[in-house]
């Protein structure tokens, strides 16, 4: 038995120029992801949503979000 698991995180009152900047800066990681990881960032009204998918490794999906969750924080704070 393999075990999933599906994260979302939401960035919620975050203005169009930072969402833009961090969709845009995040892309290039989104490439070539390994066969059994996910991820996906989408604009929901004045929220960021990322949604992590992953099967197998818990260790690798949870490696992958604080990856992202560390670029998101120090795009923010470059963007202020």
């Amino acid at each position: 038995m393999s075990l999933e698991c599906k994260v979302q995180v939401f960035l919620n009152s975050i203005s169009e120029k930072k969402a833009e900047a961090i969709c845009k800066a995040l892309e290039p990681d989104n490439v070539d992801f390994p066969k059994d990881l996910s991820f996906e960032i989408k604009k929901s009204g004045e929220s960021l949503v990322f949604t992590f998918e992953g099967k197998g490794n818990i260790r690798t999906l949870i490696s992958t979000i604080d990856e992202v969750l560390e670029q998101t924080q120090v795009i923010l704070k470059v963007t202020d």
